[in-house]
């Protein structure tokens, strides 16, 4: 049974920082695709940073430059630091991976809310 457990979020003012992060149990973070996606209300989901098992990493042309993904492999944990966050941030911040998104499973997320 895979669990992806968000958390870090909070209410932040624009410009300001937040770390997610999202714990595994279940499966590996090393050896598993790991994906940050945001949902804003009356707004789909959307897939903001993506991690592989390899490192390399990609990043939605929105955040990219302001929001990094990191990975550690010890703690089964990987993280999203966002910096210079703007209004637009705003949204529940999930972690997930392809074949659990496929099978609809999704973790309670972490609420990220950034004041103008």
């Amino acid at each position: 049974q895979v669990q992806l457990v968000e958390s870090g979020g909070g209410l932040v003012q624009a410009g300001g920082s937040l770390r997610l992060s999202c714990a595994a149990s279940g499966m590996s973070v090393s050896i598993n695709t790991i994906t940050w996606y945001r949902q804003a209300p009356g707004k789909q989901r959307e897939s903001v940073a993506v991690i592989t098992s390899g490192g390399s990493r990609n990043y939605a042309d929105s955040v990219k430059g302001r929001f990094a993904i990191s990975r550690d492999n010890a703690k089964n944990t990987v993280y999203l630091q966002m910096n210079s966050l703007k209004p637009e941030d705003t949204a529940v911040y999930y972690c997930n991976a392809p074949n659990y998104v496929l099978g609809g499973y999704w973790g309670q997320g972490t609420q990220v809310t950034v004041s103008s």
